[in-house]
Formats: C-alpha cells, sequence, structure tokens
C-alpha cells in the first residue's frame, strides 16, 4: 500500500527496501528514489512499456543485466532498455540508495513481469 511521505510525496514501502516518486507530473518520464536494504534484493524484471536508468548515490549496488553482473558506486549509472531483465541486489551491510528515471509509455508498478524473486511474488 502506498502512502506519502511529509512532502506529500508517495512512498512506498517493499520487502527489499523503500522508494519515494520524486517526480511523476510529466506524461514521458517518471523519477524514484529507491532505498534497498542491507543484504536485500529486488525482483529480477523486465518492463513492456519503459527503460530505467540507475544513478548509485550512496552504497555499492551490483546490478543484473540480462544475466551480467556490474558493480557499481556512487556517482556511477546503468541504463536498462525496455525488455531487458535486471535487478539492484546489495550485499553490504549498509543501504544502497539510488535514483531511478523511467522513460517510456507508462510508468504504473503494474509493467512489472518478475522473472525472480525473493518474496514469492513471481
Amino acid at each position: 500500500m502506498s502512502l506519502t511521505d511529509a512532502e506529500g510525496r508517495v512512498f512506498d514501502e517493499r520487502p527489499w527496501g523503500s522508494f519515494t516518486v520524486l517526480d511523476d507530473t510529466m506524461a514521458d518520464h517518471k523519477v524514484k528514489r529507491i532505498v534497498v536494504d542491507a543484504n536485500k534484493r529486488l525482483s529480477y524484471q523486465r518492463h513492456e512499456k519503459r527503460a530505467e536508468h540507475w544513478f548509485v548515490v550512496s552504497g555499492t549496488a551490483t546490478a543484473i543485466l540480462d544475466g551480467e553482473t556490474i558493480e557499481l558506486g556512487p556517482g556511477q549509472s546503468l541504463d536498462i532498455n525496455i525488455g531487458q531483465a535486471h535487478r539492484c541486489e546489495n550485499h553490504t551491510d549498509v543501504p544502497v540508495v539510488f535514483i531511478e528515471i523511467q522513460t517510456g509509455t507508462y510508468f504504473g508498478e503494474d509493467d512489472i513481469v518478475r522473472l525472480e524473486d525473493d518474496f514469492g511474488r513471481a
């Protein structure tokens, strides 16, 4: 269930951490701040209608992109094309924070095709 933070932005807690929607006012993009808790990971997933750009703010993220492992630290980024399988993993004891910029034609949470999931959602 989505909540709002002190600034009135959409905030959602997930089993792996949380996200805050920073900008959702334009038809062609959406911006989120994502926090992946220590030793957690997002589902391995793909999207039919959006691409993503991840920019790591803090922590060390292990990104999986079409089966390839990519380590990302603060200031590093990754582009994910529409249809590419991806996930963010945190193998450390501190949270990973990254900014996700979505571009495409649709940005709803129902455009997630889960291929693998640690929390039984696949």
